[in-house]
């Protein structure tokens, strides 16, 4: 079990690097597809943050939920997270990156909440769960970790 974040800044934040996010997904799939920045996503899920993966498939989700909270808290996020006996449930009522995002183009990328999506199902591909996130509205999702039947 990993006791540290591999990620786990701090300092002052600097929101813009999510409008870059947002330009780069638009750019990938207008010159490369879904296809490939799905596989972006993937590699983000498997290889950069992979000590959160590792743990995931031995069963730990005690780094993947520290990851939440501390980013969630360090971007002033509208958030909760459930800890449950039989799933955990990560509640955004208000994402800061989507809504910085949508202050600086006007429309964020439809495929913008796609790095979430697509990044959870690397974190848990080949471990014992599966992480589900559903858009729930405008910069808002549930993401909700349970263990495979």
């Amino acid at each position: 079990m990993s006791e540290h974040l591999r990620y786990a800044e701090g300092g002052e934040v600097h929101l813009d690097f999510h409008g870059a996010t947002n330009t780069t997904i638009d750019f990938i799939i207008s010159r490369y597809g879904v296809e490939a920045m799905d596989a972006i996503f993937k590699k983000v899920g498997k290889d950069v943050y992979r000590s959160i993966h590792d743990d995931l498939v031995a069963g730990d989700t005690g780094q993947l939920v520290r990851h939440w909270r501390h980013f969630f808290t360090r971007e002033n996020c509208d958030y909760d997270i459930e800890v449950g006996a039989d799933e955990i449930v990560l509640t955004v009522r208000r994402c800061t990156a989507w809504h910085h995002v949508a202050k600086l183009v006007g429309t964020p990328s439809p495929h913008f909440c796609d790095q979430t999506s697509r990044t959870n199902e690397a974190l848990a591909e080949g471990s014992p769960y599966a992480i589900d996130t559903e858009i729930t509205g405008p910069g808002a999702c549930r993401q909700v970790i349970r263990r495979r039947a």
